[in-house]
């Protein structure tokens, strides 16, 4: 399935290239991305297309922090109705659960997802769709942003425990310095970051009732009109629910509200299923990872879902008609 999101997101890209001795330009045409989108913000264009372009311009600069370089500079009003979003919630909480809600309209391959424990809260961000192998500066400009963000709402002096990415360290960490002043941790089991929870309860200071009423009226419009599709909805919950362990098409009708029944009715309605959808996002996810570096299948196997190792091969094998540890050495010949 094919993924949009707004023109903003190469907000600042040109500057970034140049920057580094990289022809913008060229690069853009290459991703076979038009010019033109840099002069509207609001143009809808592929979101591989854009993760292409990051990659293909961090290697011809010969960098590995490109992602994170465009996210330094970001503001929230380059989130256009989602920055207000932000800004018009009481409290951060608030404030991320809308930013969830809302979030395709501004990007339809990102699934953001709080997970609470243990006095810690984790705000995890899933990028789906994409591109085979590595999907490192797209994952370093959602979390810069995201970053960057929380700090806008809550107040330059706001500092998370943990920023965490699934990807290894890069050989300078200088950026990440200057854009998180927080630690950074590398080959974790998820991108995203970690704070304490009772961070989600504090108050955003420019919270405004009537003006929050009419944001959300404005925005809730916005997704009447976007028209998303039962088989959309399930498959960012699956993405965002995979890792826990506790994902089910029970769990995703709570989510979304209704019965197991009805979701099964109108995935049936688009000639898909649960666990077709499922299918999909494992198989889109283990190609990722499997591509992307010498994790463990143990990890793997837990990402995509799998209680265990056996369990996640035998899988494996039923999908790409070999072992894992034979499709990777293939792909690295």
């Amino acid at each position: 399935m094919s993924y949009r999101l707004r023109s903003a997101a190469l907000t600042n890209y040109v500057e970034v290239a140049r920057s580094v001795g990289v022809d913008p330009y060229h690069q853009l045409s290459s991703a076979g991305i038009s010019q033109s989108v840099l002069l509207d913000s609001d143009i809808m264009i592929p979101a591989d297309a854009v993760a292409r372009l990051l990659e293909a311009s961090a290697r011809a600069a010969g960098i590995d922090d490109f992602g994170l370089r465009m996210a330094e500079t970001r503001q929230l009003s380059n989130l256009g109705p989602l920055g207000f979003v932000m800004r018009e919630q009481p409290t951060l909480r608030k404030a991320l659960e809308s930013m969830a809600h809302y979030l395709r309209l501004q990007n339809e391959a990102l699934v953001i997802h709080i997970e609470e424990s243990g006095g810690l809260a984790v705000i995890r961000e899933d990028i789906i769709g994409g591109i085979p192998g590595s999907m490192r500066q797209a994952t370093d400009l959602v979390l810069g942003v995201l970053y960057r963000m929380l700090s806008v709402v809550l107040g330059a002096a706001w500092r998370p425990r943990t920023i965490c990415f699934t990807h290894d360290a890069p050989a300078n960490l200088a950026t990440h310095g200057r854009v998180f002043g927080a630690p950074v941790a590398f080959r974790q089991d998820f991108d995203g970051i970690v704070c304490l929870a009772t961070d989600l309860d504090a108050a955003v200071p420019t919270y405004d009732p009537v003006m929050a009423l009419q944001v959300r009226r404005y925005l809730d419009a916005m997704l009447v009109q976007s028209n998303t599709t039962m088989p959309d909805k399930v498959r960012r919950l699956v993405v965002a629910l995979l890792p826990s362990g506790a994902c089910s098409v029970d769990r995703i009708a709570q989510h979304l509200g209704v019965d197991r029944r009805t979701v099964s009715r109108q995935l049936a309605s688009y000639g898909d299923s649960y666990l077709s959808i499922v299918d999909e996002v494992r198989i889109e996810l283990v190609t990722r990872y499997v591509d992307s570096g010498d994790r463990p299948l143990s990890e793997v196997a837990t990402l995509v879902g799998f209680s265990s190792l056996s369990a996640f091969s035998r899988w494996f094998n039923g999908r790409f008609g070999c072992s894992v540890s034979t499709w990777r050495r293939d792909k690295e010949q």
